[in-house]
C-alpha cells in the first residue's frame, strides 16, 4: 500500500489501463478465496506507529531524510510530512509473552532512534497531533521528497479542483483552507493489524468497527491543531477533510468520502475490496507487468498490486490488507483509529485491549453487529473522537452510557478473555488491562493531560496559546520518556 513510484504524468489511457488491471485482480481474488489459497494459522499481529519530530524547543522539525539516515534502519521509514516518521514492527504471534516483548522492543527501537535523532538536531514524539504545528507550516514545499506523496498530492486536488476547506467546531473554532494535503501529514496514528483467515475475516472487520468509537474515548490525544483547543481527538475529522477530494457538489451528490467508515456490515472481505472499485476512481494508476491470472494457472501466488495499491488510497478507519509473505497470501485487518502516543506502555495497553475484545466480540455466539446498527457505531466513533473519555456511548443491554462506565462495566472483562484466548500470559493481560481501569477511574487520558497542563501554564505566567503549547510539549515529552502511563502523568508548570 505504501510502495514509492516513480514521477508520471497520467493519462486518460493510464486511468483506463488501471481500472481493467485492477477488476482483473479483483476476478483473481475472487477466485483465490473461492479455491481456499489463503494462509492459515497461526495467525500473526503486527504494529505501526507514525511519529512527529521536533527540535530542542519542541518546534516541528524538517529533518525526517536526514534522521532516517542517521537510524540507518529498514524498520523506519518517512511519511507524508517532513515532520514524520513511521516505524514498523515485525509481526509476531500474540501469546505468551509477546506483549511485554513487544513493549520493549518498541521502547528500545525509539530510544535508539531518539539518541541518532539528537544527533541530527531532532527528537521523536508519540502524539495524535503535534501541539506545536502552525498553519505556516503547512504547504507543499514540507511534504517529504518522496515522489508518491507529491503525484497523490496532485491527483487529490486535481480530483477535487480547489483548495481543501478545514472548518472544526470544538471549544474554540478552526476555519482554514489548505493548498496542499500537508494537513494530513499532522494526523499521526498506531495502526494495529491482525491477520485472519478469509471465513473469519467478516466478523473481525466488522467488531472492530463496532468498537472504534471506544478505542477512541479511551486514547484521544489530539487536542490541538494550529493553536487552537478542538475536539479530543481532532486527527479524526482532520483526517476525514485533509484527504477529501470532493467539492461541495459532490457531496451533496451523496458521493463516498475517502476517508471512510463504510456504511454497512459485511459478510466477506470482497465487498470492501469490491466497494473500492465500485465507489472510487484512482488516485495513483500505476500498472506492473505481472498478470495474475498467469501467475494463478500457473500455480504461483499473484502480488495483485494494483488492487492494493487501490486499497492503500482508500482510506478506511479499519482497512481490509491482501499481502504476500513468504510466498503464501493473507489478509489482515489494519485498525486506523488510535492516535500515537502518549508513552510506549500505553501504546501497548491500548493494543492489548484491542486485540483482546476483538477476539472475544468476533467470535462471540450473539455477534456485536446483529444488535447495534451501522449507523449508531458510526455515531459513537464521532462523539468519542469530540468528546474523549468524557463521551457517551451506546452499547447493545446498557443503553448510552458514558465512555468509562461501558469499559469498566462490560468490555475489560471481555477484553481479559480474549487475551487469554490469544494466548497471552495472565500476568501480562493484568498489568496491561489495569492501564486501561485506571486510565477510565482517573479520567486522564491523553487529551486530558495536554488540555490541564495548558490550562495551568496560561494561568500562570505563559505568554501566550502558542508558548503555552510548547512548554507543554516538552514536558510531554519528558512524561513520554519515562514510560510511565499517562494517567500517572502531574500536572506541573
Amino acid at each position: 500500500m505504501g510502495r514509492d513510484i516513480d514521477a508520471i504524468k497520467i493519462s486518460g489511457e493510464d486511468r483506463r489501463k488501471y481500472r481493467d488491471k485492477v477488476r482483473r485482480s479483483l476476478d483473481v481474488f475472487a477466485r483465490m478465496l473461492r479455491e481456499h489459497r489463503f494462509e492459515g494459522e497461526p495467525a500473526q499481529v503486527g504494529v505501526e506507529i507514525e511519529l512527529n519530530l521536533v527540535d530542542d524547543q519542541g518546534e516541528p522539525s524538517m529533518q525526517n531524510a536526514d534522521v532516517l539516515d542517521a537510524i540507518a534502519d529498514p524498520a523506519w521509514s518517512t511519511e507524508l510530512g517532513q515532520f514524520n516518521l513511521e516505524i514498523n514492527v515485525p509481526p509476531q504471534e500474540l501469546s505468551g509473552t509477546a506483549v511485554s516483548d513487544l513493549e520493549d522492543e518498541l521502547r528500545a527501537s525509539l530510544n535508539n532512534a531518539d539518541e541518532k535523532a539528537s544527533k541530527v538536531g531532532s527528537r521523536l514524539v508519540m502524539v495524535g497531533i503535534l501541539p506545536t504545528l502552525r498553519e505556516d507550516h503547512m504547504h507543499e514545499g514540507t511534504i517529504s521528497a518522496n515522489t508518491r506523496y507529491r503525484v497523490l498530492n496532485e491527483q487529490i486536488f486535481a480530483a477535487r479542483g480547489e483548495d481543501m476547506r478545514i472548518a472544526i467546531d470544538g471549544s474554540e473554532r478552526l476555519l482554514t483552507h489548505a493548498g496542499s494535503i500537508t494537513p494530513e501529514a499532522a494526523c499521526t496514528s498506531v495502526q494495529l493489524h491482525v491477520q485472519v483467515s478469509p471465513e473469519e475475516f467478516a466478523n473481525y472487520w466488522n467488531a472492530a468497527q463496532a468498537i472504534a468509537g471506544v478505542q477512541v474515548a479511551l486514547a484521544a490525544n489530539s487536542p490541538y491543531l494550529f493553536g487552537r483547543e478542538l475536539w479530543d481527538e481532532t486527527r479524526i475529522t482532520l483526517f476525514e477533510q485533509a484527504t477529501d477530494t470532493r467539492p461541495d457538489e459532490l457531496k451533496h451528490q451523496g458521493v463516498r468520502p475517502r476517508v471512510w467508515f463504510g456504511e454497512r456490515w459485511i459478510t466477506s472481505v470482497f465487498d470492501l475490496f469490491e466497494e473500492n472499485i465500485r465507489y472510487f476512481p484512482a488516485l495513483l494508476p500505476v500498472c506492473d507487468d505481472e498478470d495474475p491470472v498467469v501467475v494463478l494457472d500457473q500455480g504461483g501466488c499473484p502480488q495483485l498490486s494494483e488492487m492494493s495499491l487501490h486499497n492503500g488510497t482508500v482510506y478506511r478507519w479499519n482497512r481490509p490488507v491482501y499481502a504476500v509473505a513468504d510466498g503464501l497470501p493473507h489478509l489482515r485487518v489494519e485498525n486506523r483509529v488510535l492516535p500515537a502516543g502518549p508513552s510506549v506502555v500505553d501504546v501497548v495497553a491500548n493494543a492489548a485491549f484491542y486485540y483482546g475484545l476483538l477476539r472475544s466480540l468476533a467470535e462471540a455466539q450473539r455477534p456485536i453487529w446483529t444488535q447495534l446498527s451501522f449507523a449508531t457505531a458510526a455515531e459513537n466513533l464521532h462523539e468519542a473522537a469530540r468528546n474523549g473519555i468524557d463521551a457517551r456511548l451506546y452499547w447493545p443491554g446498557l443503553g448510552e452510557a458514558p465512555a468509562a462506565e461501558l469499559v469498566l462495566r462490560r468490555l475489560l472483562p471481555l477484553a481479559r478473555d480474549g487475551l487469554a484466548a490469544w494466548g497471552v500470559a495472565n500476568d501480562q493481560a493484568d498489568r496491561l488491562l489495569e492501564i486501561i481501569e485506571q486510565r477510565c477511574l482517573t479520567g486522564q487520558t491523553g487529551a486530558a493531560w495536554q488540555k490541564a497542563t495548558v490550562a495551568a501554564l496560561s494561568n500562570h505566567g505563559a505568554a501566550d496559546r502558542n508558548e503555552a503549547l510548547r512548554l507543554m510539549t516538552q514536558r510531554y515529552i519528558d512524561h513520554m520518556h519515562t514510560n510511565e502511563p499517562v494517567h500517572t502523568w502531574p500536572i506541573t508548570l
